[in-house]
């Protein structure tokens, strides 16, 4: 029976990155998950990020969906490998996860004429060196310059991302970046969160920079998936309906979350472990 296609984030920001599904997949049928109540992710261990991830990956699978979305940067770069390799073969042959990573990484050296790119994630995305690994593979003569913000995530989910005082952590991780070089010419926004300080980090980006999103990227990947991969196309449902969930408390979770989907949702809480 066909079902949902899930997307999960250890918070809001995977919403950034449905936001864009169903901009441009909007027949298709989702549920979202978001594990608010151990969030964030950006700092725990990679042993932490797999079990909880597989954990939301089961619940997804529990649910019915064959196709689930790692819209979260962290947990892509810290169990998506281990999920795809080790647990799918065994759990669920049939169904299929996804990341973030390689669709941006695929994309990214286009958008640099310097080849020159820098990349700003959780410490967690950063410490990994996933993007570095993804970008040899289709950009060999790239240089990757990586900046974590650790800042940033809780400035967002505490609602202070539009507010001056977000202007200093926003350029302190900008004038780190650039003092790696001063080349950099285009930087991906490596965390599904960080949409919401763009304004910000455009005000002090120098000119000519490019700052490019994930959510489009994401979205026109997985478009070309489903094309590619009928047998998984066929069994996502498609009524356009949309399903949240999260692990903390739900009306909490619809006052942030609306901001990030830019509408108005209604969730339900659900438990993982």
């Amino acid at each position: 029976m066909p079902a949902p296609i899930g997307v999960f984030d250890s918070g809001y920001g995977g919403l950034t990155i449905l936001k864009e599904l169903k901009k441009q997949l909007p027949t298709y049928d989702y549920i979202y998950l978001g594990d608010n109540a151990r969030a964030p992710y950006g700092t725990r261990s990679f042993d932490t990020v797999y079990q909880y991830t597989l954990e939301a990956v089961n619940w997804f699978f529990a649910q019915g969906c064959d196709l689930v979305v790692l819209a979260c940067n962290t947990a892509s770069a810290k169990a998506l490998r281990n999920i795809q390799q080790i647990d799918l073969p065994k759990l669920a042959p049939g169904k299929r996860v996804l990341g973030v990573i390689r669709p941006s990484a695929e994309v990214l050296g286009n958008f640099s004429h310097t080849q020159k790119v820098g990349i700003m994630g959780t410490q967690g995305t950063i410490q990994s060196d996933s993007y570095t690994i993804e970008l040899a593979k289709f950009f060999p003569a790239l240089k990757v310059f990586q900046q974590a913000c650790p800042m940033w995530v809780p400035l967002i989910e505490n609602g202070e991302y539009d507010h001056p005082g977000a202007d200093y952590f926003v350029q302190q991780y900008l004038d780190a970046l650039f003092k790696q070089s001063a080349d950099i010419d285009a930087i991906l926004l490596a965390c599904t969160h960080y949409p919401l300080l763009e304004a910000k980090i455009r005000s002090f980006l120098p000119p000519g920079v490019k700052l490019v999103e994930q959510g489009a990227i994401v979205a026109e990947s997985l478009s070309k998936y489903l094309v590619a991969h009928p047998e998984i196309d066929q069994k996502c449902s498609k009524n356009g309906q949309l399903a949240f969930f999260t692990t903390d408390e739900p009306l909490s979770f619809e006052k942030q979350a609306s901001l990030f989907f830019g509408q108005k949702i209604e969730a339900k809480h659900t438990d993982l472990a």
